[in-house]
């Protein structure tokens, strides 16, 4: 994920994106650079237009964000009836010491 973030801090900065400054960027954050990282973040970014990128990722959050919510509310249900059998199962074990 840093290796996105030199790029984009570089493409910011209009900065050319390339093997060097994105490992310059790194170090400047206090991570040690790997090359091989470095040099396939700069091969991928090849031909991409950065801004139409980040106009697009922009906009797919907005569109995924009611999506994710349905597994959230069905965890939330797991839970509660989760819950209400350890309920049971107590009052249950009370009612033989009780």
């Amino acid at each position: 994920m840093e290796y996105v973030y030199a790029a984009l801090l570089l493409h910011s900065a209009k900065k050319e994106i390339n093997e060097a400054n994105v490992e310059a960027v790194l170090k400047g954050a206090g991570v040690e650079p790997d090359k091989s990282r470095a040099k396939a973040l700069v091969s991928a970014l090849s031909g991409v237009n950065i801004e139409d990128a980040i106009k697009s990722a922009a906009l797919a959050p907005v569109a995924a964000a009611p999506a994710a919510a349905a597994p959230a509310a069905e965890k939330k249900e797991e839970k509660k009836e989760e819950k209400k059998t350890e309920e049971e199962a107590a009052a249950g074990l009370a009612s033989l010491f009780g």
